[in-house]
Parts: C-alpha cells; sequence; structure tokens
C-alpha cells in the first residue's frame, strides 16, 4: 500500500484489488447506510487499468463501534486529509447519492489545496445548491417509516429488511447519514475547476433529471449528464458501463 499508511488505510480507504505501479486513482464514496464494500465489484471491473479506493466510513461494519460522523463537511475534511497522506498521483473522485456530496466537498478541499481532481462523478444526487420543500426530514421518521423508504428505493435486499436483528444494526447508522445528508448547508464559492460528470438514474425519486443538471453550474471545466434507465440504484447492474466512463475521464473523455 504504498504511500498509505496502515492505519490509515485500515479505517478510511479500502483496497480490494492490487494496485497498478502507475496510472490514475479512483476514490469512491457510499451512499446513506452504504460501505466501501458497496463498490467491490466496480474495483473489480477496473482493475488493473487504476487503482480504486473505497472510503469506509464511521459507524459501519467494522467501524460500527465508532460514532458516524453526522457533518458532510466534517466528513470531507477527514477523506481529504486521508487522500494528501497517501501520497501524489491524479485522482478521480466517485461519490454515490450521500458520497456524491462528500466527494464533491472533497474536491473542494483538493483543490485549495493544489491537488487538482482529474475528474468527479456525482451519480445519484441533486446539486448542492439545489433545495426541495420537505414536510419532515427523513432523519426523524420512525423506524418503520425509514424502512418504508429503502424498500421505495430498491437499493436494499429484502431479506436485510425483514430481519431485525440486522435493522437493529443498521438503522442508527443510516438515520445519522441522513441527518447529515438533511443538515448539509451548502456554502457558496467558485465553481470547480475540475470536470464533472453527473449519472442519474431516469426514475430516481431522489434526484430528477433537471436537479442532476445544476451540477454544470458548480464546474468551470467542463460538465457531461448521463442518464441511465432505472431508479436510485440504476448503477447496481451497470458495472461495465460506468467503468467505460470512469476509464474515458482518466484519458480527457467522456464517454
Amino acid at each position: 500500500m504504498t504511500g498509505i499508511t496502515a492505519t490509515s488505510a485500515a479505517l478510511w480507504l479500502r483496497r480490494f484489488h492490487p494496485a497498478p505501479a502507475e496510472g490514475p486513482r479512483l476514490v469512491c464514496f457510499p451512499h446513506a447506510g452504504g460501505a466501501a464494500s458497496y463498490y467491490f465489484k466496480l474495483s473489480r471491473t477496473l482493475h488493473p487499468s487504476m487503482e480504486v479506493l473505497a472510503v469506509q466510513y464511521p459507524g459501519r461494519q467494522d467501524r460500527r463501534a465508532e460514532p458516524p460522523v453526522e457533518d458532510i463537511t466534517r466528513l470531507a475534511g477527514f477523506v481529504a486529509d486521508e487522500l494528501r497522506a497517501a501520497g501524489p498521483r491524479p485522482t478521480i473522485l466517485f461519490g454515490h447519492s450521500m458520497g456524491a456530496l462528500v466527494a464533491y466537498e472533497v474536491a473542494r478541499r483538493l483543490e485549495r489545496q493544489g491537488d487538482v481532481p482529474l475528474a468527479l462523478f456525482v451519480s445519484g444526487r441533486r446539486a448542492p445548491s439545489t433545495r426541495r420543500p420537505t414536510s419532515r426530514p427523513m432523519h426523524l421518521l420512525d423506524d418503520a417509516r425509514i424502512v418504508e423508504e429503502l424498500r421505495a428505493l430498491d437499493g436494499t435486499h429484502r431479506q436485510v429488511l425483514e430481519d431485525e436483528q440486522v435493522l437493529a444494526m443498521i438503522l442508527p447508522t443510516l438515520r445519522s447519514d441522513y441527518r447529515a445528508v438533511e443538515t448539509y448547508a451548502y456554502a457558496p464559492g467558485p465553481p470547480l475547476h475540475v470536470p464533472v460528470i453527473c449519472l442519474v438514474g431516469r426514475n430516481d425519486p431522489q434526484a430528477t433529471v433537471g436537479e442532476a443538471a445544476v451540477w454544470s453550474e458548480h464546474t468551470a471545466l467542463g460538465f457531461t449528464l448521463r442518464v441511465f434507465e432505472g431508479g436510485h440504484f440504476y448503477l447496481d447492474s451497470r458495472a461495465d458501463e460506468i467503468a467505460d466512463v470512469i476509464r474515458a475521464s482518466a484519458t480527457g473523455g467522456t464517454s
């Protein structure tokens, strides 16, 4: 794990496949309630063309004993510090849903430090400057209502949603993640000098195509919008397609 200390790798950055000696690094940020392992399939698909690291947030899997970080910008600060410690390498950021916000805030921090990413992929998330009226935030709903929302998003296995013991383990962290997203306050600033590639499912209830398109206002260096058939977890069955788009971004293309 060249450039990454054992402590950092054990806590924040997971590598599922050997890293090539050179080439770009892809850093993947999970959705609310998600873990680094969500990106195992994408890592396998991209290996050995690039190094793939997946972020493991506190409060899940082997970090379950740690309290979740309920602030997007604070979470981004931790990850940005770890990436700087990992050493120089051309870096692409990829975040899905909540992970898109974290990846965006990490990109802002890296750019301010002079470590400008090659590209930023934002998936399944409306632009940070957009707002939706809501009667009651998700993190304030009772457990039964949150489970209903998970069923509607179709990204959690039915067996998990029907296992009370498993739900008891994952719902507190999921609620904390929702709190982080729903209390996130976008701080206006200059657009990134990073190409932004936005991926969205055509029927995603969390991000309409129009809301996703507003990401174009957050970059001064090129914007691409890709719309896929499917809902919020459209990417679950599209590792090959998404890997092709990521490879293209590493060589200056967008598709």
